[in-house]
């Protein structure tokens, strides 16, 4: 059976955490394939609220095995505290299976990430500064410590020994900051860690391949969205690795043909946390409403999102880097009561329109966008169960957009819960 691969079209916080929730019930593995704790998923269930940061989704889901893939940077401390929360709260992490081939997120990945940003100043990136990008950097420079390295102290000692000459220096003759105890670390993460780890290391690639091969359905599921991929977001405000659904490929070790979905997960509206341009970006009134009606602050820093309204040209370009076979549209419940919702179908920058992201950074940081106006509606969405309870201005705002995309939309969110969603689905 081949693969499913979930992937944000926008710069994150699509709702990507519910959709997948959704879809696990029918899956056998669920994989994340790339990111790190920087990236929060929320799932309700039953009026709870669950912020998942490593763990896949479908860990909610008894039946479903969750997947942590070799594309994914991991800090094993938050991984275990991620499950001991889940565990307080009545769910098995038992299941979990955590890629050998992994990277570890190191403590002087967690200082190069502050510190880097910190010097940057006004041209600062907004990351999370939870060592994301330095723990990538390492792994491409091939000087990284990765999860099966915790099971050989030998080597794990070796490589922290070479890489914190390197990273020591740094931090003392450049940022004027401490050196870090290697030995401490290498205790801690020995000693305290790799024991409770250990239990979870397994072979992703061989499980994700045992799963296709016997016709079990595997979702692969990615982390932050389109524009914040390094090689095809708004950089170079972007993460720093590929959430685009061709990184699913590398990130879980599996072959283009082994997927036969690709899921955009499209928000009603448009939000981006930290720097980078945003052409549709709102302020005043318009922007408070949906940032209080849509709960719009970060799931990890608790950062306020900047809203603006839906970008079709970027929804575009979405498709086209991803493949998309379908469209799944999320919080259109927050759209409710707004007099009109306005709809960007263009960009214009020194009198040419374009319909497709320019490529060159210095022209989109120009753009002015070029808005269709639609009629808003008044009525509460939350009780819609079926297409026909969707008023038909709502109807008319999915349709416009499954129009403009090119891709059918198979479900619409109206609101937070499992199961407050309607089916589009033929």
């Amino acid at each position: 059976m081949p693969a499913t691969v979930v992937v944000g079209t926008q710069w994150g916080d699509e709702g990507k955490g519910k959709l997948t929730d959704l879809l696990a019930k029918d899956m056998r593995l669920v994989v994340r394939y790339q990111g790190g704790h920087n990236a929060g998923h929320t799932i309700v269930v039953d009026g709870q609220s669950f912020a998942l940061q490593l763990v896949p989704s479908g860990v909610l889901y008894p039946h479903t095995v969750p997947v942590i893939g070799n594309g994914v940077v991991v800090d094993p401390a938050v991984l275990l505290a991620e499950c001991e929360m889940l565990g307080s709260r009545g769910i098995d992490t038992s299941r979990l299976v955590l890629s050998g081939n992994a990277h570890l997120i190191m403590p002087y990945h967690y200082e190069l990430d502050l510190m880097t940003e910190r010097y940057l100043g006004q041209n600062k990136l907004g990351t999370t500064k939870r060592g994301i990008g330095p723990a990538y950097a390492d792994k491409a420079a091939r000087i990284g410590l990765r999860v099966q390295d915790l099971t050989d102290p030998k080597i794990f000692r070796q490589k922290l020994d070479v890489v914190l000459r390197e990273k020591n220096a740094l931090l003392s003759r450049v940022y004027n900051r401490l050196p870090l105890d290697g030995e401490a670390i290498a205790e801690r993460y020995l000693g305290e860690i790799a024991p409770r780890i250990a239990p979870m290391i397994g072979d992703t690639v061989a499980l994700v391949h045992e799963a296709l091969e016997a016709g079990e359905q595997v979702m692969l599921e990615g982390a932050q969205a389109t524009f914040l991929d390094v090689d095809h977001g708004t950089y170079p405000f972007v993460t720093s690795s590929n959430p685009v659904a061709g990184g699913a490929c590398v990130g879980a070790g599996i072959g283009p043909r082994d997927i036969s979905r690709v899921v955009g997960i499209v928000k009603a509206y448009i939000t981006r946390v930290g720097s980078g341009p945003f052409p549709t970006e709102v302020e005043g009134e318009t922007a408070d409403y949906l940032v209080d009606r849509g709960h719009e602050y970060g799931t990890n820093t608790g950062r306020r999102r900047r809203p603006g309204w839906l970008d079709l040209v970027m929804l575009r370009q979405a498709v086209r880097l991803n493949s998309l076979s379908e469209l799944d549209i999320t919080k259109l419940d927050v759209l409710s009561r707004l007099e009109t919702v306005k709809v960007c179908v263009a960009y214009e920058a020194d009198g040419t329109v374009y319909e497709h992201v320019p490529y060159h950074q210095s022209v989109l940081h120009r753009v002015s966008p070029v808005y269709e106006e639609l009629p808003g509606w008044q009525e509460d969405l939350a009780g819609a169960t079926s297409v026909d309870d969707l008023p038909a201005a709502a109807r008319s705002y999915v349709e416009l957009i499954a129009k403009a995309a090119g891709v059918p939309v198979s479900f619409v969110g109206v609101g937070p819960g499992r199961e407050q969603y309607v089916s589009f689905a033929a």
